[in-house]
């Protein structure tokens, strides 16, 4: 069963050694900042919950990591989150099919 991502829309790359890295951007208003972190979390539960104690630095030999960057205008009318989620070529496969990502 899939999950439907409402406000990441995920851009994917991948470098020379096979890891892949999805990189989503999300620009809300401050009220719905929250539904997006709650997306977010729902994601890096799931890829806590699929690979176990698979996060790190892929170069050290972990399947999956992640960077998650939040920026809040001075005078608030909108938020940007960016998530950048990286693995190996099983982690992508699985992320792909989980969120039906293209």
């Amino acid at each position: 069963m899939t999950t439907e991502l409402r406000y990441l829309d995920f851009d994917y790359s991948e470098d020379t050694e096979g890891h892949g890295t999805f990189d989503a951007m999300a620009s809300t208003t401050p009220e719905k900042t929250p539904e997006v972190k709650q997306e977010i979390a729902a994601l890096l539960a799931w890829a806590e919950a699929t690979f176990p104690h698979a996060r790190g630095a892929l170069d050290e030999g972990a399947m999956w990591d992640y960077d998650l960057q939040e920026t809040r205008e001075e005078n608030p009318r909108f938020d940007t989150v960016t998530l950048s989620l990286s693995g190996t070529a099983d982690f992508c496969a699985a992320l792909r099919e989980q969120f039906a990502l293209d």
